[in-house]
């Protein structure tokens, strides 16, 4: 009797179980069927439908003139389809595409995780020869194959490095900055241009659907490609610059150290602009030997630092115009404040040296013949805080906003500075004569001194420096022509035009750089040389041209040479007139053929 209610309660209790199975099985089957239909169709379709990447090409730079300055080229990528692939061929294909023995296996290890039907990126940039020799071996190369992207191509006269800037592969962590945005292998704007102006040059992706099977292996195309997207290509720029007036500026400072930045001053735009020594940008079209960063890191010229908007120096007797403009128009000068100048001034125990000799000057004739004295004297009316403001005023101490990255602010010392890096009462008024003749602790860049000499040109206003007049879609209409802002200094038209005429008479009278006068063009100017605790000292020239009505402005730096009469002074003269010679040939060409002039 117990052996049979055992029995009877086993087979109860298996049939719960088997009935509870059943019904955990039903209900999965119909969440699956019904409640998740919807999920697992789209899953399906993912695993069915691929998208494959196609790159757009990026913006191209021009010229004002619409002159090429940086295009794109074809790149050829060798790469691999592991499932087709022989690996008895890694060390032909290695000799071939001349890396180490080893160099395939490591990639196609490193990529296993992907899909073994999909190209695994094996060498970018591979020369053409390469590919020559896998199209005449491709049926014995199964596996192999190639794919054509785009690289930067500088070949068209202009260097630029430190303005068009470079790209470079995305890194691990730009990727997770710019999540969503990028791709791994994807290329960014690293410095320069290619950095600043990264979001209209990249361009849109392009997307081709492929129908592949459960191993990933390509089928057919999804739609015969009706739903394909092709790539956009990235705006092109168009620049301020002039190539004929680049190209003579790169020459220029061939072979020396220094900086060059000629600008509008009526638009603000950048008409030359070189970091000298430069670097072969063809070098980081793709992806950069490690020899070639190392032996740039390792120069001592320091090709990568970009001396046109980085490097701080004292302005020398450049500076004199500001102090002289503060002077005048605070009230403490006019025309008529003289000063007899022995060759030098005594302060205190300290006898402050002048240039020569210059007898009885104002301060037309103190800029014309770059008397210290006159300024030693009456800096110390001026003041330090007063002249800190007017250099402010300026553009110095702080970064012009030009559209790269690659700026520094420089060095308006005042009260607050002095003392805190000496201490209250552990200096003395002595450091205000050195700042009235532009030497001591300020600090100023090539391109303030252009910001600079386009407000002394053009009467007191200027726009923010800047290389790019507008945006160029693909289909070559102008897109968008970008604005700028406005720097305006609140000072009399009176006495710019006296501190004007001091720098006409540095060129065109007695004063210093008479020797780049010429019968045709009129150029103000002011020398300066920088001295140099390390060397020789730096020499400097600021112009500008036609006097009068200026359209360029120049700052010339050339480091460790000496005297800015001598060695910047011809410079910044050859700049103008290639500028200014060049433009007056296409004017009349344009005017002839009932065309534009771009400038």
């Amino acid at each position: 009797m117990i052996d049979n209610i055992d029995t009877l309660t086993r087979k109860k209790i298996l049939f719960v179980i088997i009935v509870g199975f059943v019904l955990i099985i039903s209900f999965k089957l119909f969440s699956l069927q019904i409640l998740e239909r919807s999920e697992f169709r789209e899953r399906a379709k993912e695993n069915s439908l691929k998208r494959i990447v196609e790159p757009a090409a990026r913006g191209v730079f021009y010229d004002f003139n619409k002159s090429l300055l940086v295009s794109n080229k074809p790149s050829f990528t060798m790469e691999i389809i592991p499932a087709e692939y022989d690996w008895s061929k890694n060390d032909l294909v290695e000799k071939v595409l001349g890396v180490k023995k080893g160099y395939v296996k490591k990639i196609l290890r490193r990529k296993r995780n992907y899909s073994r039907y999909f190209p695994v990126r094996i060498k970018k940039d591979v020369p053409l020869s390469v590919i020559s020799w896998y199209e005449e071996n491709s049926p014995w190369l199964k596996g192999l194959t190639y794919a054509v992207e785009y690289q930067r191509d500088y070949s068209f006269g202009v260097m630029g490095s430190h303005m068009f800037g470079y790209t470079n592969e995305i890194s691990a962590s730009q990727l997770r900055k710019y999540k969503g945005e990028y791709s791994r292998g994807d290329f960014i704007g690293v410095i320069g241009l290619e950095k600043y102006y990264e979001k209209v040059l990249r361009g849109k992706k392009g997307y081709k659907f492929v129908i592949v099977d459960a191993k990933g292996k390509l089928v057919r195309r999804y739609l015969n490609g009706a739903k394909d997207l092709p790539p956009q290509k990235g705006n092109d720029l168009i620049l301020t610059i002039d190539k004929k007036t680049q190209e003579k500026a790169e020459e220029l400072l061939k072979g020396r150290r220094g900086a060059i930045v000629a600008m509008n001053p009526k638009t603000g735009g950048i008409i030359a602009f070189v970091s000298s020594p430069e670097y072969d940008l063809s070098n980081f079209a793709s992806v950069t030997p490690a020899e070639v960063l190392d032996s740039l890191n390792n120069d001592p010229d320091k090709p990568l630092f970009n001396r046109a908007s980085m490097s701080v120096h004292s302005p020398g007797s450049t500076f004199k115009m500001l102090v002289a403009l503060a002077l005048l128009q605070e009230g403490i000068i006019s025309t008529s404040n003289t000063v007899t100048c022995k060759g030098g001034l005594q302060f205190g125990n300290r006898f402050f040296e002048c240039t020569h000799v210059h007898g009885r000057v104002n301060v037309e004739s103190a800029i014309e013949k770059s008397c210290n004295t006159f300024f030693y004297t009456y800096v110390q009316k001026l003041g330090l805080e007063r002249l800190a403001k007017y250099a402010r005023m300026f553009g110095f101490g702080r970064k012009t906003g030009i559209d790269i990255y690659e700026e520094a602010k420089g060095l308006i010392p005042d009260k607050k500075y002095y003392d805190r890096v000496y201490g209250k009462y552990n200096w003395t008024r002595g450091v205000l004569l050195n700042l009235g003749i532009g030497q001591g602790e300020i600090g100023v860049t090539p391109l303030q001194l252009a910001q600079y000499t386009s407000l002394l040109a053009n009467w007191g206003w200027t726009v923010r420096p800047h290389f790019v007049y507008a945006l160029r879609n693909k289909d070559g209409k102008t897109l968008k022509v970008l604005h700028f802002d406005t720097l305006r200094v609140n000072i009399s038209r009176k006495n710019f035009k006296i501190v004007r005429k001091g720098m006409y008479d540095v060129v065109n009278r007695k004063g210093t750089a008479t020797h780049i006068a010429l019968p045709d063009l009129k150029i103000a100017g002011k020398t300066g040389t920088v001295q140099n605790p390390h060397g020789k000292d730096h020499a400097i020239f600021v112009a500008f041209a036609p006097y009068e009505d200026p359209e360029i402005a120049v700052a010339v730096l050339v480091e460790n040479v000496g005297f800015g009469a001598t060695y910047a002074a011809p410079i910044a003269q050859k700049i103008i007139t290639t500028f200014l010679r060049y433009k007056i040939k296409t004017t009349a060409q344009s005017d002839s053929t009932g065309g534009v002039n771009a400038h």
